[in-house]
């Protein structure tokens, strides 16, 4: 997990958001069993929930939109701009783990849903920073200029390999076991989060994605197809890029872009 960043000096003021989004399936799934929701709060702040699912077609499709339903709804009706950092934190913790109660029981009590789950990685966006929770393999990115910063941390057995010194990042690309996770929502009764806070500047394009992105268009792909800042097309652009590089998975993408004051 990547340290979370201090925040010191003057506060920041955004004053304007731009949003957009984009699903789509790909060029070999018969479905699409991502989901995401994206919404703004007054005092310029934003939010966005993407979630993957997992455990056959009904399955994950299913859980994916629960889990996306339970966080949005825990979102919009519990959030407070004057809450601190740590107060968003335990909001995004207690959204999650009520996801994983909502999907953990249907599947629980439902044996066309056994063994279903979703990943999830949502955001919370104000005062120039940005404070994310997730589980499993979807990521969240900072775009900056020439540089993309990753606050994410995969939860896979791959990323466990590279933890532990047992391959490397350009054996990951194409390791067998790539798409198999290591936590997700809906699994067990119990789930375990991770979090990350960083600071916005001015322009900088927050990303959230599932591994339909990530594992189909690189990390210079991405700075390529946003550098002109015509944020409008961000996630469609991104969308076509990695289903032109093969399109193997569902594809999902948010980016929030944020102009900065002083």
């Amino acid at each position: 997990m990547h340290p979370a960043v201090s925040f010191a000096g003057k506060r920041k003021v955004v004053t304007n958001l731009k949003i957009v989004a984009k699903t789509d399936k790909g060029k070999i799934r018969e479905s699409n069993q991502d989901a995401y929701a994206v919404g703004e709060l007054p005092n310029e702040i934003a939010w966005a929930v993407v979630c993957d699912g997992m455990g056959g077609h009904a399955g994950g499709d299913f859980a994916s939109k629960l889990a996306v339903k339970v966080i949005s709804e825990k979102i919009t009706s519990c959030f407070n701009a004057k809450m601190r950092d740590s107060s968003i934190k335990n909001l995004l913790d207690s959204a999650i783990t009520a996801a994983n109660i909502e999907v953990y029981d249907t599947a629980d009590s439902h044996s066309e849903y056994y063994g279903m789950g979703t990943t999830v990685v949502c955001a919370i966006v104000r005062n120039g920073s940005v404070i994310v929770a997730h589980v499993g393999d979807s990521r969240a990115y900072i775009a900056s200029g020439d540089s993309l910063n990753q606050l994410t941390t995969d939860h896979s057995v791959v990323q466990d390999l590279i933890n532990r010194g047992k391959i490397t990042e350009s054996e990951a690309e194409h390791h067998p076991n790539k798409n198999l996770i290591t936590r997700a929502v809906g699994i067990d009764k119990a789930i375990e989060i991770d979090f990350a806070q960083a600071d916005l500047n001015d322009g900088d394009t927050l990303i959230l994605c599932t591994d339909g992105l990530s594992n189909y268009v690189s990390n210079a792909e991405l700075l390529e197809d946003i550098k002109d800042g015509q944020y409008y097309a961000f996630a469609d652009r991104l969308v076509k890029r990695a289903n032109k590089n093969g399109g193997g998975d569902n594809i999902t993408v948010v980016a929030i872009q944020t102009n900065i004051g002083e």
